[in-house]
């Protein structure tokens, strides 16, 4: 019978304690190797877990100081050093390589052997099959036809099919005399009565009167052999096993387990606090002065060099800077003005287009007329007048 579950609220943090009841079956060998078993396991375990906490921050700190900044050194180089070269090499590699396998025997094929193979063999091939070959074999098919074919279509039609059908209902019947019906009487009448009461019903007796009854014997001796087996293993086998499980291992399993898990939580515990202590000495030694020289020291002469030294220098050298724009912008200007001025000199200045005067009064129309329009609003009077044209 199942023992019922207790559903209990969630303890706080290092309220853990030892259950009071434990499952049936723990005896006095679990009593007595409880306490042990677990000084012992306490005593292996924390060494074992404050190595692995110790570990753990290193392997953590060297991830975020070494491995993540290089990871992402060699993804840069990867990106923008790497892949360009590799493309680029590989777009030369693939052009020089075009430009010796490729395209030397892709000119060769189109230009040299397709032609030389199109105009020095195919079209004189073809021109012989359709002017000669063809003609001449569908020559030689009539004669064939004419001469052979029919002929042998008639002599097949009407003698050699009647003959080769009466020859095969002679030849059937003469087949079935000699090799059918002398052996289907042998089979009948011979044969199956001397096997059917010769050799089948005396099987058939034997199997029903002497190998069932015999087969039944045997088979209720294995039955009861196989029972007794089954209830020798059981009994000096499958008990001892049970009851060694049940009452010495899973006890000592158990406690084990327990035990192994309370001191997991205790190294987790000591080696916390351990931690603790280090980081506030580290903190107190190393971090406080460290803070107290960067906010007392640090700042305040970084605050001097930027406000003193820094601003003052990029203040001049951008002064500086727009000072010689501006005379490298004069100068070019000059240099551009003194090399139109020479080349007017040498070559002259080039002429400049003069406007074209048009005249006065005339239309650009077949009628030669100008189109005035004076009231807004009405559509225009057409270009070319049919009545004024007469």
């Amino acid at each position: 019978m199942e023992k019922p579950t207790h559903t209990t609220a969630p303890r706080r943090h290092g309220a853990h304690q030892a259950p009071n009841d434990y499952e049936p079956g723990d005896g006095c060998l679990a009593q007595v190797v409880r306490i042990p078993v677990r000084v012992v396991v306490v005593l292996v375990v924390v060494p074992v877990r404050m190595v692995w906490d110790v570990l753990v921050l290193c392997g953590r700190a060297v991830e975020r100081v070494l491995l993540r900044p290089l990871g992402r050194a060699l993804a840069w180089i990867f990106e923008k050093a790497l892949t360009p070269v590799a493309r680029a090499v590989g777009w030369v590699a693939a052009v020089v390589l075009k430009a010796l396998f490729h395209w030397p025997w892709v000119a060769l094929w189109r230009y040299v052997v397709v032609p030389v193979v199109t105009y020095g063999l195919v079209v004189p091939v073809v021109w012989v099959h359709r002017q000669l070959l063809t003609p001449l074999g569908h020559g030689i098919a009539r004669l064939v036809e004419h001469l052979l074919l029919a002929p042998a279509r008639w002599i097949h039609r009407t003698l050699l099919t009647p003959l080769g059908h009466a020859t095969a209902v002679v030849l059937t019947w003469l087949g079935k005399a000699l090799f059918y019906w002398p052996w289907v009487a042998l089979w009948r009448y011979a044969v199956v009565p001397v096997v059917t009461y010769g050799l089948v019903v005396p099987v058939v007796w034997a199997y029903r009167q002497v190998l069932t009854p015999l087969g039944h014997g045997i088979a209720w001796l294995l039955r009861a052999l196989g029972r007794g087996f089954a209830w020798l293993v059981r009994t000096l086998l499958v008990v001892p096993v049970v009851w060694l499980y049940r009452y010495v291992l899973a006890p000592v399993g158990r406690e084990i387990a327990a035990a192994v898990a309370v001191a997991w939580r205790i190294a987790g515990y000591i080696s916390r606090a351990v931690g603790r202590g280090l980081k506030w000495l580290g903190w107190n030694l190393v971090g406080r002065p460290a803070s107290w020289f960067y906010r007392g020291v640090c700042t305040p002469v970084g605050h001097f060099v930027r406000d003193a030294v820094w601003r003052p220098a990029a203040r001049a050298a951008v002064q500086a800077g727009r000072a010689t724009r501006a005379a490298l912008a004069s100068a070019r200007e000059t240099v551009r003005q003194a090399r139109r001025d020479a080349w007017r000199a040498l070559i002259g200045t080039p002429r400049e287009p003069r406007p074209v005067v048009g005249t006065a009064g005339q239309a650009r129309n077949l009628g030669g007329r100008q189109q005035t329009q004076t009231v807004p609003g009405v559509a225009a009077e057409p270009e070319i007048s049919l009545h004024k044209q007469g």
